[in-house]
C-alpha cells in the first residue's frame, strides 16, 4: 500500500507521516531521506528531523539517498507482512536534486519525466507499505525565474501521478491531516 502525504512548507507533513508510520507498523521503519546539505541552515533542518525521529522511540533505519530513489525502494520494500514500513521524505527535494543536476540540459524536462517514471515504477514494486512525503508547491505565486517555474510544473505533475497511484492521499495544513482520495469527486 502506498500513501502520499503533501502540504506546504512547515505544515506538519513529515511529523504526520512519521506518526502514521508508527501507527501502521509498530515494529520498525526504513526512513529514506533525500535532502543534501548545501548550507548551515539545511544542516540544522536535517539534524532537527534526525532528533525528532530519535526521540520518537520508533526503530528507524535511516538511508540517505538523494538520487537513486527507485532502486532504493526496490531494495528495501520487503516481501511479506512483517516487512518494515518505508517512509520517503521528501520527493520534492529529490526532484530538485535532479533538476539542479540537469539544469543546463536542453532536455531537462524529458529527463526529469523519465526519473519520475522510474520513481513510480519503484513505488509500484514495493510489497510492503510506503509513505511518500512531498510538498504542495502550486498554491503560491508564479515563480519569477524559469528554473522555479520548471520546478513548480514538474513537481505538480509528479504529485498528480503519485496521487493517482497511491491508495491514500493526505493534505496536511497547520498540522491537521485530511485524507483527500476518499473524498475526491469522480467524473463519470
Amino acid at each position: 500500500m502506498a500513501i502520499l502525504v503533501t502540504g506546504g512548507a512547515r505544515s506538519g507533513k513529515s511529523t504526520f507521516a512519521e506518526q502514521l508510520a508508527v501507527q501502521l507498523n509498530e515494529k520498525q521503519g526504513i526512513y529514506i531521506a533525500t535532502a543534501q546539505i548545501y548550507d548551515e541552515e539545511m544542516r540544522e533542518r536535517i539534524l532537527q528531523h534526525q532528533e525528532q525521529r530519535h526521540l520518537s522511540g520508533f526503530n528507524w533505519m535511516t538511508i540517505e539517498e538523494p538520487y537513486e530513489l527507485s532502486e532504493q525502494l526496490k531494495q528495501v520494500s520487503g516481501t511479506d507482512d512483517d516487512a518494515p514500513i518505508v517512509l520517503v521524505d521528501c520527493l520534492t527535494l529529490w526532484l530538485s536534486n535532479w533538476l539542479l543536476r540537469y539544469e543546463h540540459d536542453p532536455d531537462k524536462a524529458g529527463k526529469l519525466t523519465g526519473k519520475v517514471d522510474e520513481l513510480l515504477a519503484g513505488v509500484s514494486s514495493c510489497k510492503g507499505q510506503v509513505l511518500l512525503v512531498t510538498n504542495e508547491v502550486g498554491s503560491g505565486i508564479v515563480p519569477e525565474y524559469p528554473l522555479g517555474r520548471s520546478f513548480r510544473d514538474l513537481a505538480g505533475k509528479m504529485n498528480q501521478r503519485l496521487a493517482a497511484l497511491c491508495d491514500q492521499v493526505f493534505l496536511v495544513t497547520a498540522g491537521i491531516p485530511v485524507e483527500l482520495k476518499s473524498r475526491a469527486y469522480r467524473l463519470e
